[in-house]
């Protein structure tokens, strides 16, 4: 479902991956999944939403394929990014690309057939990404709920889940609103809520909640956009993903967050991105589950 900021006339740019990703020390599991990624470019080839609120780099299949090798991980889920807007041409392309190791999660029209969400789940779609974050003229702390809930209820029948970027500390009420939801939902970057927001918070604890009932799935991504102390290692999003895990390790996922757009803090080498999980999920049989079990579930992997 799109929700496209207006025109810009000059969206800044933003810095590229570290192209030389190390071997991580934490050997990772067989057939692990990194949930959330992007692939941009070739510009040349492409052109950018003239809506997009950044412009990054070309970003490339074989530059992540490279990265996944290197991490040892398996298989991938490539989000459409804000800067195709409903074109997900480029994403589709990569994945046919890549096989069926790879899955996707679209952006789509509010007016989108029912042949063309049937095409897309041919492809390997398995969800609809709905941004709420640049959204103009949206009251804060509100959601489109009933264009929400239509867009579900079509999808319903595919299988697929929505995912959201949004700050969770902006709804106290996410479990309320999500009550009886048609799918399942998905929140990415631990909740995307800065730190020293803490534990305590409303929203947060919303999401909590929704993920004790069953109903929303987070992402252990992108801890360089939630910290509020700087780089590497991001001690201060540890207390974030244990809770997460602590309140139904069923529902966590994880990912690199690659190529990491429009980041506010030192780029990251994906290697040491993946070696936090020593930190965050030190038990073996639990990172399993959540880089293996778990995206297999959501995603459809056999």
């Amino acid at each position: 479902m799109s929700s496209q900021p207006a025109v810009v006339a000059d969206a800044p740019t933003c810095a590229g991956p570290d192209p030389n990703p190390r071997t991580p020390r934490l050997k990772l599991p067989p057939h692990a999944c990194d949930t959330h990624a992007h692939i941009m470019g070739p510009r040349a080839r492409y052109a950018y939403s003239p809506t997009r609120v950044y412009t990054p780099p070309d970003c490339l299949l074989p530059d992540y394929l490279k990265m996944l090798a290197t991490l040892g991980v398996e298989r991938a889920v490539l989000v459409q990014p804000s800067v195709y807007g409903t074109d997900n041409t480029v994403m589709l392309e990569a994945m046919k690309a890549a096989g069926n190791r790879f899955r996707g999660v679209a952006v789509v029209a509010e007016n989108i057939s029912d042949s063309e969400l049937k095409k897309l789940d041919s492809a390997g779609v398995r969800g609809v990404r709905v941004n709420i974050v640049d959204v103009k003229d949206r009251r804060p702390g509100t959601l489109p709920m009933d264009s929400l809930r239509k867009l579900a209820r079509r999808v319903a029948p595919l299988g697929w889940h929505m995912e959201f970027l949004m700050h969770a500390d902006g709804f106290p009420d996410l479990d309320c609103a999500f009550a009886g939801f048609p799918v399942d939902i998905v929140l990415g970057h631990l909740g995307y809520m800065k730190t020293d927001k803490e534990l305590a918070n409303a929203g947060f604890q919303a999401l909590l909640r929704l993920m004790k009932a069953g109903r929303a799935w987070v992402k252990l991504t992108g801890p360089s956009r939630i910290t509020t102390t700087g780089g590497l290692p991001y001690a201060d999003v540890v207390p974030y993903a244990r809770a997460l895990l602590e309140t139904n390790p069923e529902r966590v996922l994880w990912g690199t967050d690659w190529p990491h757009v429009i980041i506010k803090t030192p780029m990251p080498n994906d290697g040491d991105l993946a070696d936090l999980l020593s930190d965050w999920i030190p038990d073996a049989r639990l990172r399993e589950q959540v880089l293996v079990r778990n995206p297999a579930r959501l995603y459809g992997y056999s």
